[in-house]
C-alpha cells in the first residue's frame, strides 16, 4: 500500500494490484471503527465510495485531488510501470 503523501490525517494511497483499472486514489483517515475509506478518479476527482467523512473532509479530498492530480497521475505511473 503505497502512500503518495498525507493532508492532516487524510492518507492518500494506492493498493498495488490495482494498476489495470483506470488512475485513481484511495484516501483513509483514522482505524478500526473509526475509520473512514474512499476512492476517487484521476480523471475527473469523481469519487467511487466514500464512506464515514464528514461533508468538509469530501470537500477537501475532492479539492486536493483536483489541485494535485498531475502529482497523484505521475506517482501512479512511476508505481504501476515497474
Amino acid at each position: 500500500m503505497p502512500v503518495v503523501f498525507r493532508v492532516g490525517s487524510l492518507v492518500f494511497y494506492f493498493y498495488s494490484n490495482e494498476g489495470n483499472e483506470p488512475p485513481h486514489i484511495h484516501v483513509r483517515k483514522g482505524k478500526g471503527e473509526n475509520e473512514s475509506v474512499g476512492k476517487w478518479w484521476l480523471a475527473d476527482g469523481s469519487s467511487v465510495f466514500a464512506e464515514g467523512f464528514t461533508n468538509a473532509e469530501l470537500r477537501t479530498i475532492r479539492s486536493t485531488v483536483l489541485t494535485r492530480r498531475q502529482e497523484l497521475i505521475d506517482a501512479w505511473n512511476t508505481h504501476f510501470s515497474n
